[in-house]
Order: structure tokens, then sequence, then C-alpha cells
């Protein structure tokens, strides 16, 4: 399905038949600012935002969309993964654009826009020039510069001074983490993935215009704004074009949720090491997959952060108690050979490293996923036991 709507966003059929320079367009034509609901997916899970031209007179209905790729770039996915997948303008229907958020059960808003003709044909020669297909790519960044920011940057660029956009409508101390959060349910799969991937970059306080990586904070933006009169609204006209149930949270089951999984495997972890302090051993096969996920996952945290162009994927904290180095300990804990050593040090490092993500987090550096607190707390039980039975073998 997802390949589908990105076809359909893809969509370029002959619009116009012009160039942008030809184009002849009505004292009735108008812009606005289209506003989409949330999905169910990941990735839909933040609305969209787009522009639509209309001119009755002459027959245009058309949208202006920042949120398109395609399918066919050159390893794809690799380039998604690293950053570097270049996103486009697209232009379609509306009619094809309204089917897609239709089949998805999505609501569409309008907000029309009160710009003067010279405005409306100076916006529509901009996003035909854009379109051209030696400028229609540019280089996402989901906080920074997405289908959302595009609309503001748009208006920004043409019509600057030309509106007065007020603040008074945006929440105060805000973080990107948090208006993240404010979208996603805390206890699923997708906010527990962003929450290991991305870094303390997101828990800084959000400066007014950064709220409008959001779609929703678009919209509340255009909603305020007014012309340079400071009265007079900049939308015109707001419309429900497509009726949908808010996307309201569903709270997914709870037995399958990140935090109930993690406790379970945390009760596991600590009863195997109950059993080996009640009899004197060490559970070889439980440290080597421990130490082996947790070196894993720490790999992937360090080439998010240093081999990709992912801005919000830096500075992440994370990797201290998903530590790479790991990988290779649970190797020297695989076998009985490397009992003889002192291997104390190894648990008493990782301690070391749970004590500094503890303080990290009360300090308020940067947030943690809720559903690691199962993880840290088993994973100290872990360390503890191992400190314990090396200090007692090099004795």
């Amino acid at each position: 399905m997802k390949k589908i709507v990105i076809l359909l966003f893809l969509y370029a059929g002959i619009v116009f038949g012009q160039t942008s320079q030809s184009i002849k367009i009505s004292p009735e034509a108008t812009f606005s600012v289209i506003t989409c609901g949330a999905g169910n997916e990941l990735y839909s899970s933040f609305g969209h935002s787009a522009f639509r031209f209309k001119d009755p007179v002459y027959g245009y209905d058309v949208v202006y969309n920042y949120g398109t790729f395609d399918f066919d770039t050159p390893l794809f996915y690799v380039k998604f993964a690293r950053g570097k997948l270049p996103y486009q303008l697209g232009r379609s229907s509306f009619k094809r654009f309204v089917a897609v958020y239709k089949y998805e059960k999505r609501w569409i808003k309008e907000q029309v826009l009160r710009l003067t003709p010279d405005q409306t044909e100076q916006l529509l020669a901009f996003l035909e020039t854009n379109y051209e297909p030696e400028n229609r790519d540019y280089k996402y960044d989901f906080f920074f510069n997405n289908c959302a920011t595009k609309i503001r940057d748009v208006i920004r660029e043409n019509f600057d001074n030309q509106f007065i956009f007020h603040q008074d409508h945006l929440p105060e101390k805000k973080t990107f983490r948090d208006l993240i959060h404010d979208n996603l349910d805390s206890n699923s799969w997708s906010s527990f993935g962003i929450d290991i991937a991305l870094g303390a970059v997101i828990d800084k306080p959000v400066h007014p215009d950064e709220f409008q990586f959001l779609p929703e904070y678009v919209f509340k933006a255009f909603e305020n704004a007014t012309l340079v009169d400071g009265v007079t609204p900049l939308v015109s006209e707001t419309e429900l074009i497509l009726a949908a149930p808010e996307n309201a949270h569903v709270k997914g089951n709870f037995f399958l949720s990140p935090y109930f999984i993690f406790s379970i495997i945390a009760l596991l972890v600590f009863s195997v090491t109950y059993l080996d302090f009640k009899k004197g051993r060490r559970s070889r096969w439980l440290d080597t997959i421990l130490l082996t996920v947790i070196g894993i996952a720490g790999i992937v945290i360090f080439l998010l952060w240093y081999a990709t162009d992912h801005s919000a994927t830096a500075t992440n904290m994370n990797i201290w108690w998903l530590f790479p180095l790991t990988i290779y300990w649970a190797y020297q804990l695989s076998t009985k050979k490397q009992e003889k050593r002192k291997l104390w040090i190894i648990p008493a490092i990782l301690l070391f490293l749970l004590l500094l993500v503890l303080c990290i987090w009360i300090i308020d550096f940067q947030q943690f996923a809720l559903a690691t607190i199962p993880l840290l707390f088993v994973l100290i039980v872990r360390y503890v036991y191992l400190l314990y039975y090396f200090r007692k073998l090099a004795s």
C-alpha cells in the first residue's frame, strides 16, 4: 500500500501542458494550505502538508507536495538509511491526492490564503520553477526540511514581511522529543525505536519556528497569521475537505508492547541470575546472547551517529548502555578459558556506563525510552553478579 501511495503522489500527468511562464490564470485563482490527518503507519503518524492551486475559470486543481521520493533511485534503501535519499516536489491532481487519503481514512483540511492576484501568480511561478526536473530534488530532514517546513519556507521566501505569523498559540517548554511523543503512544514499538535511534539533539527546547516540522503546527501558524495590518486574517476560509476519525493514539495490545516484553525478558534474566548465584555458577549462554545483542545495537547507534547525514541521530547517549565493544566482550565471556583471567573489569566498566546513563537521564541531558527501565534494572543485576563472580574467581 505504501508504494501505491507514493506512486500516486508521484503522479505528474500533464496538468497544465504549458510552461510556468505561459500559464494563464484568472483573478479567481487561489492558493490553499492543505493539512492531512495522521495515519496508522509510522511514516504517516505525523500528518502531511501541501499546497493546493485552484482556478475554477481555467479548470486547474493541482496539489504541490514536497513529500515525494522515487523508489527507482539507485541504492534506494542505503541512501534512505544514511539520510541521503533526495526528496522531491511532486505535482498531482487534487482529485488523485484526495483519493489516497480517502482510502487511508485520513482527514483533509484546507486553508484558503488571502493572496492578491499578483501574489497568486508569483507563488505559482515559484512552484512551477521548483517543479522543473533540475530543481525539484531537495535534501530531506525530518525536523528542519520536510513537507511541512517547506510550506513555511516557500511563503517566507516569496512574501517575506508581507504577513505576520503570531506565536501566542504555541505551548511553552516543548522539546522535539516531546512533540514526537504527542503523536505516538509512548509504549509503542515506534516510540521505543525513535527514542533509541535519536540523540540528545532532540531534547533541546524548540524554537517557535521549529514547531512547524509538524503539519498540525503549520495549520495553527496559518490559522493565527495576519496581513501586515495585524488584524486581517491571512486565511480567508477554512474548509474540511475530507472527514475521517481523528487519530486518537489508539492503544496497541499491552501484552505485545515493548515495556511488557522487556519486563518478561528482565524477569527471565533475573531468574537465571538468581539460580546462578544459588549454585555458584555462570550461565555463559545468557551472557553471550545478552552482550552480543547489546553490542550489535550499539554498533547500529554508532553508525547512525557517525555514518549518516541524519541530524537527529547525533549525540545519542544510548550508546553508553548499548556499548559497541560488548560484542567483543561477549566473545571473551563465551568459553571457560577466559575465566582464568581477571575479567571482573568488564562488568565493572559496564556498571560504570549504566551509572553514567542514569546520571544523564537525571540531569535531563537526554530522555530515554520508558521501556528501557526494566532492561536497565536487570542489566544492573546481571553486571553486579558478574562482578561478584569474577572477583570471587580471581581471589
